[in-house]
């Protein structure tokens, strides 16, 4: 089937096609650096570095670019707070944001272009629009005239008159009308300033956006990205003031992913997006609270110390993108668990095979998928079958939460195929299967990494731990093998009963007696 998406513009799913063939330009509005981030702020990075992933497994040449809010009213306010510069704490905010997406394993951004370097193309679309008719100065600041833009309303589908409805605005009596949203401010003492045709000042939220994405990916973006609660006023205006600007479609594709909630009450984790302009987006009511900071959403690395990051960025893909995720330390663990059952596969896998799945070369181009051995037919019928359906899921608008649960089907698969070949021990020798075993776990290796886990292994503590803790586990196994050899059951049964209650799982295989910690 074709790859399709769900565009917010139109409410529908569409044939993705690209302004340029095989080319894909995706921006992400990317974070207001002035405070660390949360694991709200994790969510579209994450989904959309595995748009990307697929878009390149599907062959296209994709460009994606973050941005980085350097300059905000939010930033001033906070470097005040704390006795610092609006430079310095956008430079150590960015840091942080950068350190939690390397942890999460978003790698594959290409540009991630500051406010502050792109002021002059933001004057540039300014000036255009005034002399367009489109937008106004007064007083220091220029305006957009939303009341000249017959289209304005488009993404969220609603008329001036009705987006304005309940939402709050900027409090300036001065406009021409109160949906008029500002392109550049004029900046009081000691605030951030540049020049400009009227006055000293800074630009408004939206335009930088604009500028940043139509600079590095042409006047018509292919996908855009962002929360759900940026489509009114942030997208709203964007795409305004864009299409105002060229004359152009600004984006052929918008799409928007469901926000963090706190468990099942619907709610933002980390609160509104720090902007006028709230609206209810969702009958759903996604925004109908939030998570505040003191519950774990004011630092994405407090929740990195409790979970592994590769949890948690299965987490964030086990929902289809354009759902809400339900957040808690609960899920979160629960999902952990879920993944034990692939980390015990992969040592099977060594200790069959003496190879290392992380070292297994996957495919990165769909076109080159790994080749399946014809032998044993029926085991390769279902692999491939189960690769077009992960295929399928991702075609059907990125449906990541379908193909999390297609992994797990193949991982049930190869599991039942080693039982049965018994591979583990008289089955060893089959080369027919273990050449189909190689290849099946590449696959799976070569699938998850489209969803960017399974890529490395889980760091592990310190060499010394391990070393202590191997060595204490293998003397604890020695007693238990001696009280069995013996028939001392009450030993037996009572070191069985104290590794359980420390969560240590032993197995006896027939090639030896090993163990492992569960979460």
């Amino acid at each position: 089937m074709p790859l399709r998406v769900y565009n917010t513009l139109t409410r529908q799913k569409e044939d993705f096609q690209t302004v340029v063939p095989g080319k894909v330009g995706m921006y992400l509005c990317g974070p207001t650096v002035y405070k660390p981030a949360h694991i709200g702020h994790m969510v579209g990075p994450v989904i959309f570095d595995t748009v990307k992933r697929y878009l390149v497994y599907q062959g296209y040449d994709v460009k994606f670019v973050i941005n980085i809010t350097d300059v905000d009213d939010k930033l001033i306010v906070r470097a005040a707070e704390r006795q610092t510069t609006v430079e310095k704490l956008a430079r150590e905010m960015t840091q942080d944001y950068f350190d939690n997406l390397k942890t999460i394993g978003v790698d594959s951004v290409d540009l991630f272009p500051y406010a502050t370097e792109h002021i002059a193309e933001m004057l540039d679309i300014i000036q255009r629009l005034i002399d367009r008719g489109y937008a106004y100065p007064l007083e220091g600041d220029v305006y957009f005239d939303a009341a000249k833009d017959a289209d304005y309303g488009a993404l969220s589908h609603r008329s001036i008159s009705e987006v304005m409805a309940g939402t709050r605005v900027e409090a300036n009596d001065r406009k021409r009308h109160p949906a008029d949203f500002a392109l550049w401010k004029s900046s009081k003492p000691g605030e951030p300033a540049w020049d400009s045709p009227w006055g000293r000042g800074r630009p408004g939220w939206h335009i930088e956006c604009s500028a940043m994405s139509m600079k590095y990916l042409g006047e018509t973006l292919d996908i855009h990205g962002g929360g759900l609660d940026l489509m009114f006023p942030h997208h709203e205006n964007e795409l305004a003031q864009s299409e105002c600007c060229t004359g152009k479609p600004f984006a052929k594709y918008w799409l928007h992913n469901g926000l963090m909630q706190a468990g099942k009450a619907a709610g933002k984790v980390g609160g509104g997006h720090d902007r006028h302009g709230d609206v209810e987006l969702d009958k759903a009511a996604q925004e109908a609270g939030k998570l505040a900071g003191s519950k774990g959403a004011a630092s994405v690395k407090e929740l990195f110390a409790k979970h592994p990051p590769e949890t948690i960025r299965f987490f964030l893909l086990a929902t289809h993108y354009r759902s809400p995720i339900d957040f808690s330390d609960d899920n979160i663990a629960e999902k952990g668990k879920s993944l034990e059952g692939f980390y015990r596969l992969f040592e099977t896998y060594q200790r069959i095979t003496g190879q290392d799945f992380y070292q297994l070369a996957v495919p990165s181009l769909r076109s080159k998928s790994t080749a399946l051995p014809a032998e044993p037919a029926a085991f390769t019928a279902e692999l491939a079958r189960l690769r077009d359906r992960f295929c399928e899921s991702m075609d059907d608008d990125f449906n990541t939460g379908a193909a999390t649960s297609i992994l797990f089907d193949l991982r049930t698969v190869i599991n039942a195929f080693i039982h049965e070949q018994k591979l583990e021990t008289t089955g060893k020798s089959n080369a027919t299967a273990i050449a189909a075993l190689t290849a099946a776990v590449t696959l799976l290796k070569e699938l998850a990494a489209l969803l960017g886990v399974f890529t490395r292994p889980l760091p592990r503590s310190s060499a010394g731990d391990d070393e202590f803790a191997s060595g204490l586990m293998g003397l604890v196994l020695e007693l238990r093998a001696e009280a069995r050899a013996t028939k001392n059951w009450p030993m037996s049964d009572k070191i069985r009963d104290r590794l359980k209650a420390l969560k240590v799982v032993v197995e006896d295989r027939p090639d030896g007696v090993t163990w492992r910690r569960e979460a």
